[in-house]
């Protein structure tokens, strides 16, 4: 394919799809992994493809390379970027780990395997651009922004309704054995964490998960994944948070994760971050996940996510609310090319 044609979300690669739709350019910006195959551009990093209208994209350009960064605790991964605007400037989350540095482990045989899966640093870094282009740069290339013991991924940006900021990530399941979602205050200009972690919820609570996987079943070191949170406020007030997990999974001895991954949802009781949470049942299977909800500029609400895990391409569905309800109206097999 010619490097001026149009790319069509098959022919794109892309893992953890986030959009930022840019009101003013009236423009679609999804960021994702680098992937050095289409961006030309070795290492890790984060690249963006840009649209009008979601079904013809730009090659993608790179914005964050984590070995440009002077002192950074580790460059490798590069997972589930998003970019936020605040205050004028563009936030960049996305996630490093350095398997030289490692962490604690849960507790020997939990669950009567003799078997520990290392853990080891790992979590989300802020970056700040004056563009959506970049180029983005570190905020303390000391640490992550989570604590930097636990093994985490996946931070997103909540801001709640006293204007207070939050990043709430995923803490792995390789330490904690049970997977949780967990969020830390920011300062207002996201530069670091105020106070301690609040736990939201474990993978666990989903009630269709232990339907499938009994709690503390013996021949699984760790059934329960937390991946890929994202809030949302509904129309009603109501706030959501999107996450993904595996279902009817089992854990080999090389720490090889076998099962479906899921797009699933949570809405919390209190309508604030600190819940309790409510979990609902799967929006999408088919080995799909770690989406985002987003508005097109004619008002649709959206899902991004990907499928296959492997080797992963975007899908989108166009969402309704019934209530505090989180439905799939439609698949846009028109926008992402089916199968």
């Amino acid at each position: 394919m010619a490097d001026t044609e149009p790319l069509r979300l098959p022919d794109m690669p892309l893992h953890d799809p986030f959009v930022v739709a840019d009101e003013k350019t009236r423009t679609y910006y999804l960021y994702t992994s680098n992937e050095a195959s289409v961006s030309g551009v070795d290492g890790t990093g984060t690249m963006v493809y840009r649209s009008h209208d979601l079904r013809d994209w730009t090659r993608p350009v790179v914005v964050f390379r984590a070995a440009e960064q002077r002192g950074i605790w580790a460059t490798d991964g590069g997972w589930a970027p998003e970019v936020h605007e605040r205050n004028g400037r563009y936030y960049l989350f996305t996630t490093l780990h350095n398997e030289d540095r490692p962490l604690p482990l849960p507790p020997p045989n939990r669950y009567g395997t003799p078997f520990q899966v290392p853990a080891y640093m790992r979590g989300t870094i802020t970056a700040v651009s004056s563009s959506l282009l970049g180029p983005f740069t570190v905020v303390d290339p000391a640490r992550p922004t989570p604590p930097a013991n636990l093994m985490t991924l996946d931070g997103t940006l909540y801001v709640d309704r006293s204007g207070q900021p939050w990043m709430v990530y995923a803490h792995e399941w390789l330490q904690t054995i049970d997977g949780t979602m967990e969020a830390i205050r920011l300062a207002p200009d996201l530069s670091r964490t105020i106070g301690d972690p609040v736990f939201l919820f474990k993978a666990s609570d989903a009630p269709w998960l232990t339907e499938e996987i009994p709690a503390g079943a013996p021949n699984q070191l760790a059934p329960y994944i937390t991946d890929g949170p994202q809030l949302h406020r509904a129309p009603d007030g109501t706030l959501l948070m999107l996450w993904s997990t595996y279902e009817k999974n089992t854990v080999g001895v090389d720490g090889t994760i076998s099962g479906g991954y899921v797009q699933t949802y949570a809405t919390s009781e209190s309508g604030d971050v600190e819940g309790p949470w409510r979990q609902h049942r799967p929006l999408v299977r088919e080995d799909s996940g770690h989406g985002m909800l987003f508005h097109t500029f004619d008002g649709r609400l959206m899902l991004v996510l990907h499928r296959p895990f492997e080797n992963a391409r975007g899908k989108l569905y166009e969402m309704e609310f019934a209530g505090q309800e989180l439905r799939v109206l439609r698949r846009r097999a028109d926008l992402d090319g089916g199968g």
